[in-house]
């Protein structure tokens, strides 16, 4: 693609086609330039099956953000857009509308709230909230949402793989499987998750991370038609790299020649000063062979030698390798503790393409207009009360409870303050008999979690670094409820509205079906 098609690709036309017919719409209805507030948030949170998520990590403000500091409408894109025709032929976007774009087809005009980078986040609480004329705010959608759900979902995934494995060092290997140029968004976003290193080589050096990776396979069965043996290969191997030797070992036999081959390089590799990194394990049963091997390194005098485990690994698999080592690792003479101490997991096809929930289902709804001085809130009936998004101009606010703890996510109207209220009465957004009253005794603190990130037009909030915003997601992760953090069937976190909101969406409701019949 030369770069002037990917201007175009991944400028301001990276959009649907119907953002664009509504843009021109609103222009004829003289409401383009009517100031609306949109709300981005995701409906359920992902079901991989076998197990489910019980919280999200947000992920991929960022690169939004620089995206929208240069997508515009230039002359190539009206060029293109003037030449698009409808059923019988005539242009489908007329002359004055694409010079209004001309004109007036940037984002400075929106203003956008959003939860930061890294924070854990919940169903039905809006992530991205986006003010601003109607026009360019209905055009911003598409790449909003495929920018914040696809790094939120890959986040999300990291995370739970990282809470598996017990914390232990976690590789992301997935470029080779990834989207197409997608895998450098997700690779982002496994970092923020939880991956401690990538083998993504341009992308972790534009995030400031050194890539990872060991040797292939391809380089034992290269000596081996060359008429040489594993032991050699491994020995060129630790000859180029005496530092930062580690090896493969299942090619041939990984416990009767891959496992001694290494030992005796690792012996010669100490012999000359040098300490080596560890062995990786890439096929068969990880757990069985993990044992085998952690023996049989300690036995040779390298009890801190690194174990790697891969092969389409997700969080369920690290699961069960971690109870079937501390199941079966002290019949063999091994320390289960210490074992799973020196597991180091690398992850690829499962954790970039977020194996089992494909997609997150981010929304961007119309929940507000600005007219006659006040923001008049909109609402939006479904068949499905849980997918009537909730109405109006609001803010969101994390409760904790005694222990520190995140118990509640809770919506508000713009005007209201829960730290000013005595009691909180927390309703849930759609079941009328579900409620809860909690008591300022039973909170320790009340969280605002929108920041203002971009003022018309305006970048006004300092971007983290990615250590910054790991170092968020630790600490909100930490103070979820073990329940919430459950791989397998995991609590239901609360997410409630106060009494106010609960009162103006039950009335829209009821005046919405009013004019319905």
């Amino acid at each position: 693609m030369r770069s002037s098609e990917r201007q175009i690709a991944e400028g301001i036309l990276f959009t649907d086609q119907y953002q664009l017919t509504m843009a021109q719409l609103y222009y004829r209805m003289g409401l383009h330039e009517k100031r609306v507030q949109f709300d981005h948030f995701f409906r359920q949170y992902p079901d991989y099956g076998a197990h489910q998520a019980g919280y999200c990590i947000n992920a991929g403000l960022e690169w939004f953000l620089d995206w929208m500091q240069e997508a515009r409408f230039r002359e190539p894109e009206l060029e293109y857009l003037s030449k698009q025709t409808g059923r019988t032929g005539s242009p489908l976007f007329a002359p004055d509308f694409l010079d209004w774009l001309r004109r007036h087809g940037s984002f400075e005009g929106l203003t956008i709230r959003a939860i930061p980078e890294g924070r854990v986040v919940h169903a039905n609480v809006p992530l991205t909230v986006v003010q601003g004329p109607l026009a360019m705010a209905q055009i911003v959608e598409t790449s909003l949402l495929n920018h914040l759900n696809f790094q939120t979902l890959i986040a999300t995934k990291a995370a739970r793989i990282h809470d598996s494995g017990r914390g232990r060092l976690l590789l992301e290997f997935g470029l080779r499987r990834g989207h197409g140029k997608g895998a450098n968004a997700g690779t982002r976003a496994a970092l923020i998750g939880g991956a401690d290193f990538s083998s993504n080589v341009g992308v972790s050096h534009v995030l400031g991370y050194p890539p990872k990776g060991t040797h292939a396979h391809s380089m034992v069965q290269l000596f081996m038609s060359l008429g040489m043996s594993e032991l050699e290969a491994f020995r060129a191997y630790a000859q180029v790299y005496p530092d930062d030797c580690l090896l493969l070992v299942d090619t041939i036999d990984t416990l009767h020649s891959g496992i001694p081959n290494a030992i005796r390089v690792f012996e010669e590799l100490r012999r000359k000063g040098h300490q080596p990194v560890g062995i990786r394990l890439d096929s068969g049963d990880l757990a069985y062979l993990s044992i085998q091997a952690a023996k049989m390194l300690d036995e040779a005098g390298f009890p801190d030698t690194s174990i790697v485990l891969s092969n389409d690994l997700d969080e369920l698999v690290i699961l069960q390798i971690i109870t079937q080592i501390s199941q079966e690792a002290p019949r063999y003479g091994v320390d289960p503790d210490r074992l799973i101490g020196r597991l180091v997991y690398g992850v690829g096809t499962r954790l970039i393409t977020s194996w089992g929930e494909p997609a997150l289902g981010g929304v961007y709804k119309l929940v507000a207009v600005y007219d006659q001085g006040r923001w008049i809130p909109a609402i939006k009936i479904s068949d499905s009360a849980a997918k009537t998004p909730n109405p109006g101009h609001k803010l969101v606010w994390r409760i904790y409870d005694r222990r520190g703890n995140a118990t509640a996510d809770l919506l508000s109207l713009d005007d209201e303050d829960p730290r000013r209220m005595d009691r909180l009465v927390l309703r849930h957004p759609s079941d009328p008999m579900m409620f809860r009253v909690l008591s300022r005794e039973e909170i320790t603190e009340i969280e605002p979690l929108l920041v203002d990130v971009w003022i018309e037009g305006k970048l006004v909030y300092e971007l983290p670094s990615i250590e910054e915003i790991r170092a968020q997601r630790q600490a909100d992760v930490a103070r979820l409820d073990p329940g919430v953090r459950r791989l397998v069937n995991p609590h239901l976190y609360h997410v409630s509205l106060t009494q106010r909101l609960w009162d103006l969406k039950q009335e829209l409701l009821r005046s919405a079906m009013d004019k319905s019949r």
